[in-house]
């Protein structure tokens, strides 16, 4: 194999280095990239805080509401039970119940209001929990599979980074250092020459050129600086 073939198959290990290098990194993002699910572990979170607040709001209205409607059931007992004669005293005890019969109707509309509140969040928490189960399922699914392909990926980039070294050995220093000069400054280093033209900078390559790369020889194009490669 000629130099340019050996540096060739160099920039094609190099790329796939590069491509697999990528990979790795896409997979580790992956496997860290818990987002979605840290989200709706926090929105449970403040739905339960928020449902148990909603409930001990409930809960206090309701044995406010008990005691309200248990004073007036005293009171009603007192007035319809015929044991109070006295005129004055059943028009204060008329007028307590009534005060008391108001007070009761508006705590009767705000425990409805917030006994709608509390189903209202308890359906929303029951949602949220079953997406919660759903992404920590895929979760736990991803984390199986993206961890064995990081594992695949990690041993082929051991064998690409070991096939390289083993290619690296084969090629003379100085051509190597033009080799790195020439990828770093252009990207790809060696490009193939067909019909008679660089197919990195797509210019006519000069006879005496194309055919010294073909003998063997280390040709840069004249054009773009690229080693040039003939099969």
């Amino acid at each position: 194999m000629s130099l340019a073939g050996h540096l060739y198959k160099l920039q094609q290990l190099d790329l796939e280095l590069q491509r697999k290098q990528q990979e790795l990194r896409d997979l580790e993002h992956q496997l860290s990239d818990n987002k979605a699910l840290v989200a709706a572990e926090s929105k449970l979170a403040s739905q339960r805080t928020q449902l148990e607040d909603e409930g001990k709001k409930q809960r206090s209205s309701e044995w406010e509401l008990e005691d309200l409607q248990e004073k007036g059931r005293q009171i009603g007992n007192k007035l319809y039970s015929g044991t109070t004669k006295n005129p004055k005293e059943l028009v204060n005890l008329e007028l307590e119940l009534k005060g008391f019969k108001s007070q009761i109707r508006p705590k009767e509309d705000a425990l409805l209001r917030l006994m709608s509140q509390v189903e209202e969040i308890e359906a929303e928490a029951r949602t949220t929990s079953e997406e919660l189960d759903r992404l920590t399922r895929e979760w736990d699914e991803s984390q199986r599979t993206v961890g064995q392909r990081k594992g695949e990926v990690e041993t082929m980039l051991v064998q690409l980074r070991d096939n390289r070294e083993r290619l690296v050995q084969q090629v003379a220093p100085e051509a190597l250092s033009i080799y790195e000069r020439t990828r770093l400054a252009q990207g790809e280093a060696v490009v193939k020459v067909e019909r008679g033209k660089c197919q990195g900078c797509h210019i006519t390559v000069p006879t005496s050129q194309w055919q010294k790369a073909r003998a063997g020889d280390l040709i840069q194009c004249s054009s773009c600086s690229r080693i040039l490669y003939l099969e």
